[in-house]
């Protein structure tokens, strides 16, 4: 078997950044010439392929089976098999098929198998280009080996790690490892400064990552799973699938109504066999039937609906929901970890002001689309009011390489082909009304001196139709302020060239100061004629940055950002509200993240603190665990930087939301209790990993996410108020049947308990599952770890109070029944036609009861009357069915013998439809005195 613990004998592949090419190339042993093909050879039975390695999941037939043997599902089983034993098919079956329903809901709600790995490796290429046998050659890339010398041109995605010997303009488009969209611009000088993260190493290029422009040529020195693409896959596949914060509350509660249920079985068991003295066997049906009336068997389908409305109703609100679960796990987030770039902004840079020595002007309009004015004191502006303004934009424009291509059939928005830092400028240019298509054809290049990390700028030679300063060819620089303004002998203010001053210089730095201080972007921009100057050569193949790039003129400063997105800043207020707590990290630069934060109101404080991967790298758990607890941002942070900070909020008892668009989010994505990608530029691995996915990449819409998330929450309690409502209705009876030692006939028999948890109750609760947020659900703060579904507030409302209610009105249905055949306080039936009546009118008022009670659950401290009686159609159509499914069992002679019902008098329909204007009336009362204390404590809507 191959060694691949480690891909080089390089003690970590950020080493070689800091050795000259000569040390590298001794380092992992190997030279300018390549390998041999024996060396390869060699190498590769060594440190294996160059691959990304999946690991086997749980089979699919386990996960199946687990879902039929949960502590619930076991008690089922028992009592079926019992039911069957005791003569009574009909129970067990029906026992039985409720174990298998909700077994199929919960296997077919599970979250599919994560592809994440798959997703990874189709970001990697077939083919690589090496020098081999001192021949250049093109491989497989799977066949690279540590020591390989690789080749790298504009279009290729990267096969490897590698550091960097040669390289002419090479710029990386590294957005799949950092997030970053702008690409990097590469050097294969050695690297001295070792306070650098990984990603910022100029000399060193990553598997995965795309070439934007140029070439190189590097020797590799890590492949597969030890490259820092490989990284982030074993992180993503080593995490185990955790249950959510719902399965974890529903495994919880399924034990807590197990308990109860069994408890009271038992109870009901030994009364009636030794206090009333019945048959052990006819004692097990009577104590499985109340067993069975305290399983809410309808719980899991309820559940499943509840989630998959609310997953209707996100994907209006541009979220996709991939796990059912995750849609309630949003609802209890207390921190979202989001991503700046594409996220909280546009992705989409934008010029917004001109420095000029003769003023400052302001740039409107946001994103790539050139739509938008230029204004100086407040007054709009074109080129033809300023010629410096003119010159300064044409050359900017002119002395770029990104294009602006404009929407099309794939593309909605305007779209950039290249550096969006050079894109922008365009923009600028044409919302001054200058016609960059015409000037590019007017003024062609003739000439360009690349962008080098040492010079910090570019330039572009033109010929040019209008002559400048009596020159028609002009060499125009881009570059850094401070590098730019030092070639500059001379400025162009109101038209005229003059001397460039040091008070000029200081200015000039100053404003530059002040935007960077902001997070904004600044650019120089300046130029020289070049057809009457000193020392040019005639050829242009001699033209080299020291002969062109002196003696500038100086025009002006171009100032851009990524603007935060004109929805977020509300976003952000309303998750504040909700005691959400959001915390930026990105990797982009603390100044440009402190701003961004501070402008959208993530952060309140003057000075938020803001650590660097650089400065995280050395903190321990315990220390970043208290950083954690105050304001604070993380920038230029490593993939498994942002999964440490995750766990360690997730250590803290957070639940923990994380956006993120590249291959670098998704171990946090995937370690996140919620992981959210982005639907427009997140990578397929993003998208894989996370849980939801933003189809307008809006942090907005996490908002109304988390929204329906807690909606969730509050439905599933609903329901369980319904159904435990009707299972202290179907008690009690039964508790008159046991203390009065059998002189009191059963009031509701085992049959017509289960009529009412499988029949009667399953729309309406299933319609209480769909219910919309109610008002001031943002208002309230995220639940707790530790608040359970099932709170002795719901035990009380649901046993003690609407339970009760019902429970009076059926036993007073039961007496009135049999009182009205055979006069007041006469004798009970216990069998035949009266006796029959009497159950029935017991089972007809808690079906009764129970619509009331489907009307009240539908809001916590609401007037149902102000949300709408008839809005919620599930639970309007409940309502019709249950009273549809009485009717049927009361007159279908088949069901009557089956069910002991009877056909009902006109009065006794009259009593019964009573029922439900009793309860809600009487809990309307209730709603309206828990507002008006409400409204004298300043409350919010909290369940009650």
């Amino acid at each position: 078997m191959p060694d691949k613990t480690n891909a080089t004998d390089v003690k970590t592949t950020d080493d070689l950044a800091f050795l000259t090419p000569g040390e590298v190339f001794d380092r992992v042993d190997s030279k300018p010439q390549g390998l041999s093909s024996t060396e390869a050879e060699q190498r590769q039975t060594k440190y294996g392929k160059n691959q990304i390695e999946g690991k086997k999941g749980e089979p699919l037939w386990i996960k199946f089976l687990k879902n039929f043997i949960s502590t619930m599902a076991i008690l089922l089983w028992a009592g079926g098999a019992v039911a069957f034993f005791s003569g009574t098919p009909e129970l067990g079956i029906a026992i039985w098929l409720v174990n298998i329903i909700n077994g199929l809901f919960s296997f077919f709600q599970e979250s599919k198998a994560s592809k994440a790995t798959d997703a990874l490796k189709k970001m990697l290429p077939t083919y690589s280009r090496v020098i081999r046998d001192g021949t250049e050659q093109q491989i497989n890339a799977i066949d690279l080996v540590p020591g390989d010398v690789m080749l790298v041109e504009e279009g290729d995605r990267i096969s490897a790690d590698a550091r960097l010997l040669e390289m002419t303009d090479l710029q990386v488009n590294q957005s799949a490892l950092t997030g970053e969209s702008n690409p990097v611009r590469k050097s294969p000088d050695q690297i001295v400064d070792k306070d650098l993260s990984r990603f910022e190493l100029k000399n060193m290029i990553f598997a995965g990552t795309t070439v934007s422009s140029g070439n190189g040529k590097a020797v590799v020195s890590a492949i597969g799973m030890q490259t820092e693409f490989g990284k982030i896959a074993n992180l993503t596949q080593g995490m185990k699938e955790e249950k959510s914060p719902l399965e974890k509350e529903l495994d919880k509660l399924t034990k807590q109504v197990s308990i109860i249920a069994v408890s009271i079985g038992v109870l009901f068991f030994f009364g009636a066999w030794l206090f009333v003295q019945q048959p052990v066997a006819s004692a097990f049906i009577f104590s499985l039937g109340m067993i069975v009336a305290f399983i809410p068997e309808g719980l899991l389908p309820t559940v499943t609906l509840s989630l998959a409305m609310a997953v209707q109703r996100m994907a209006k609100e541009h979220a996709l929901m991939k796990s059912l679960n995750a849609v309630e796990t949003l609802g209890s987030t207390s921190v979202i970890c989001s991503d700046k770039t594409g996220t909280l902004t546009q992705n989409e840079m934008t010029v917004n002001h001109v420095w000029l020595p003769g003023g400052e002007y302001l740039v409107n309009g946001q994103g790539y689309a050139p739509k938008g004015d230029v204004t100086l004191n407040g007054k709009t502006v074109t080129f033809r009011d300023s010629s410096d303004l003119e010159l300064t934009l044409s050359a900017a424009t002119l002395c770029s390489n990104a294009r602006i291509l404009p929407p099309d059939d794939e593309h909605p928005r305007y779209t950039v082909l290249g550096d969006p830092t050079e894109a922008c400028l365009g923009v600028a240019a044409q919302k001054a009304k200058i016609d960059i298509d015409q000037l590019i054809k007017d003024d062609p290049r003739i000439r360009e001196l690349p962008f080098d990390s040492n010079r910090k700028r570019m330039t572009t030679i033109h010929n040019v139709k209008t002559p400048i300063d009596g020159n028609k060819r002009i060499a125009f620089v881009k570059g850094a302020p401070k590098e730019t303004v030092e070639l500059c002998a001379t400025t162009r203010e109101n038209g005229q060239v003059r001397p460039l001053t040091d008070d000029d210089r200081k200015k000039i730095m100053a404003a530059n100061d002040d935007y960077a201080r902001k997070g904004l972007r600044v650019l120089a921009v300046a130029y020289r004629p070049l057809d009457h100057a000193d020392g040019i050569p005639k050829s242009m193949t001699q033209y080299t940055p020291e002969i062109i790039e002196k003696d500038m003129i100086f025009l002006g400063l171009c100032v851009m950002a990524d603007p935060p997105r004109v929805e977020v800043a509300a976003a952000v207020k309303k998750c504040r509200e909700a005691n959400i707590r959001i915390i930026m990290i990105t990797g982009d630069y603390g100044l440009t993240a402190e701003s961004i934060a501070k402008r959208i109101g993530i952060v309140e404080g003057e000075n938020p603190r803001v650590v660097t991967g650089f400065e995280l790298g050395k903190m321990s758990d315990d220390e970043l665990k208290k950083a954690l607890a105050d304001e604070i941002i993380f920038a230029r942070v490593a993939p498994e930087q942002k999964y440490r900070v995750v766990t360690n909020l997730q250590e803290m008892g957070k639940v923990v939301a994380v956006t993120g668009d590249g291959v670098n989010d998704a171990p946090a994505l995937k370690k996140a209790d919620i992981g959210v990608a982005m639907g427009i530029t997140g990578t397929d691995v993003a998208k894989e990993a996370a849980d939801m996915i933003l189809t307008d990449d809006n942090f907005a819409s996490i908002v109304h996410a988390v929204e329906e998330g807690r909606a969730v929450f509050d439905n599933i309690r609903k329901f369980l108020t319904y159904i435990f409502n009707s299972n202290m209705a179907e008690a009690v009876p039964s508790a008159f049947f046991l203390f009065s030692r059998g002189l009191i006939a059963l009031p509701l028999t085992v049959m017509q308990i289960l009529s009412i948890d499988l029949g009667t109750d399953m729309l309406p609760a299933l319609g209480l599952g769909t219910e919309l947020p109610e008002p001031g659900i943002m208002e309230r703060p995220p639940r707790k770890h530790s608040e359970s579904l099932l709170t002795k507030g719901i035990v009380v409302k649901a046993f003690f109070w609407y339970g009760m209610l019902e429970a009076v009105l059926a036993m007073v249905a039961y007496f009135y029944a049999n009182w009205n055949h055979t006069g007041f306080m006469g004798p009970l039936a216990s069998s035949g036609i009266i006796y029959r009546q009497a159950t029935t009118m017991t089972l007809g008022a808690i079906i009764f009861s129970q619509i009331g009670n489907a009307l009240n659950g539908r809001t916590n401290r609401e007037s149902i009357f102000k949300v709408g009686i008839f809005k919620n159609k599930l639970v309007n159509i409940g309502i019709v069915f249950e009273m549809c499914l009485f009717a049927v069992l009361s007159y279908t002679p088949f069901l009557q013998g089956l069910f002991h019902t009877a056909p009902l008098a006109p009065t006794d329909w009259i009593y019964l439809i009573c029922c439900p204007f009793i309860v809600v009336g009487i809990e309307e009362t209730r709603k309206a005195w828990l507002r008006h204390r409400d409204r004298e404590h300043g409350k919010g809507g909290e369940l009650a």
